[in-house]
């Protein structure tokens, strides 16, 4: 297991809060409306009254699907922006600003279950923030994490390739196993130089660190996506690879201790 340096760099999105405010805005992108919501909400099965807490919120969209469901949440993030932007959303929903590695200002056993969407992979330490987690909430709470596919999904490391011979489209993964801190742009086209963080892990470690913190994994989903490409030449092997390797990863699991 590869291990990143212990010294701590900001990744979170504050920098670029109002141009990522605005892409995934009051109901969330696509992916979130036809995919990430309706499949966390059905894994995670909010309860009313259970009290949760969504770790690394942005803007609030899940939080709000949960208060929905009539859950009472607490949403964390660490860009201040985002969550100024989630605390005009929804007045009904405790927002704070807090760092996912350091929860000190929620007690232990305070919640019946937390969830993270979509930013595990953009954080780190990992064992610090499955540990903290593992605090906050109850014995035999849940927790939901919600990924990019780290089999699939690789900055820089994976991609689409086409089989001429076969007339396949496949997806190419050149590094795997070997943990890896890769550099992003956070807002792609309009500000090349703000770059951010992500964290590739293979699922080993994931699975390490949520064990060693009291949680077994009760449920694995794989997710693809639910977009199709217009008719033309290629588009039946692009949407038959689509439908093939999917594109998230989701994790249930139960804490142990």
């Amino acid at each position: 297991m590869t291990h990143f340096t212990p010294r701590k760099k900001k990744t979170d999105w504050n920098e670029v809060a109002g141009w990522y405010d605005k892409l995934v805005g009051e109901k969330g992108s696509d992916y979130h409306q036809n995919v990430l919501l309706p499949g966390a909400l059905q894994l995670l099965a909010p309860q009313a009254g259970e009290r949760i807490i969504d770790i690394a919120c942005g803007q609030g969209v899940f939080c709000r699907e949960l208060a929905k469901a009539g859950a009472v949440v607490t949403g964390i993030d660490a860009a201040e922006n985002l969550i100024k932007a989630a605390r005009s959303r929804s007045s009904n929903i405790k927002y704070l600003v807090a760092d996912a590695a350091n929860l000190e200002t929620i007690a232990d056993r305070s919640f019946d279950a937390a969830s993270c969407i979509m930013a595990i992979q953009n954080m780190d330490p990992l064992k610090k923030i499955i540990s903290e987690m593992s605090r906050v909430v109850t014995a035999n709470g849940r927790l939901l994490l919600v990924m990019s596919h780290p089999c699939f999904r690789i900055p820089r490391q994976s991609g689409w390739g086409f089989d001429e011979k076969r007339k396949l489209q496949y997806r190419r993964v050149d590094s795997y196993l070997t943990a890896q801190k890769i550099p992003i742009q956070m807002h792609p086209g309009a500000a090349p130089s703000k770059l951010t963080w992500t964290f590739h892990r293979p699922l080993m470690d994931y699975f390490a660190a949520l064990s060693e913190h009291g949680f077994a994994v009760a449920k694995l989903e794989e997710w693809v996506s639910h977009r199709q490409s217009k008719p033309g030449s290629t588009s039946r092997m692009e949407n038959r690879s689509r439908d093939e390797i999917p594109m998230f990863l989701a994790l249930l699991a139960v804490n142990s201790l």
